[in-house]
């Protein structure tokens, strides 16, 4: 794979490069180490599509991991204690939520890594949210979400967004006064 895109979000870019110079070369390493022509092996059964070789989203996650981690990089879980006092009187949901929890793809040095090669909503969630908590956790104060260019998506299943649709959206949202500096890498095969 390559890098075909960069978007600074909240300054995230300038903030990676300053202060993530070894992190950010191993993320350009990882990136550019992965075949993406050998995950191409995913049979679409879709009715837009049917039959057609697809890269498989799941491969291509996988192929990024083992890098990371052998650099050092590990992901990390907090566990989630859903609240239940804001339950109306009268309302018994019966399930207790064990084992809930959240995780950063990767971690070092506080800066934290997503990789996402699926829906739109995670990407929002990632940016918007999860790296957000992780900041207010004091485990990460910058981040880089790794995302596929339409180009690239248009050889993944239906549905899969990009990094062109994402620096849009995130472009007319703005920022707000929580939300971290994130460095979003558009990656192609």
């Amino acid at each position: 794979m390559r890098i075909a895109g960069i978007y600074s979000f909240k300054g995230g870019t300038e903030a990676v490069e300053a202060r993530y110079v070894s992190e950010l070369a191993e993320i350009e390493r990882i990136i550019q180490s992965i075949p993406a022509e050998a995950h191409r092996t995913k049979i679409s059964r879709e009715k837009t599509m049917p039959g057609r070789v697809l890269y498989n989203p799941r491969s291509l996650n996988k192929s990024i991991k083992q890098p990371f981690l052998e650099l050092g990089w590990q992901s990390h879980r907090v566990q989630c204690d859903y609240a239940t006092e804001y339950y109306v009187n009268g309302y018994e949901s019966g399930l207790v939520s064990k084992g809930a929890f959240r995780e950063m793809d990767f971690i070092k040095n506080r800066l934290g890594v997503e990789v996402q090669f699926g829906k739109y909503a995670f990407m929002v969630y990632n940016v918007c949210a999860k790296m957000t908590i992780f900041h207010n956790l004091d485990l990460i104060d910058v981040g880089v979400e790794i995302v596929p260019v339409k180009a690239f998506s248009a050889h993944m299943s239906s549905g899969v967004s990009y990094f062109e649709q994402f620096v849009w959206d995130l472009g007319q949202r703005g920022v707000a006064d929580i939300d971290i500096p994130v460095m979003i890498i558009g990656v192609t095969a």
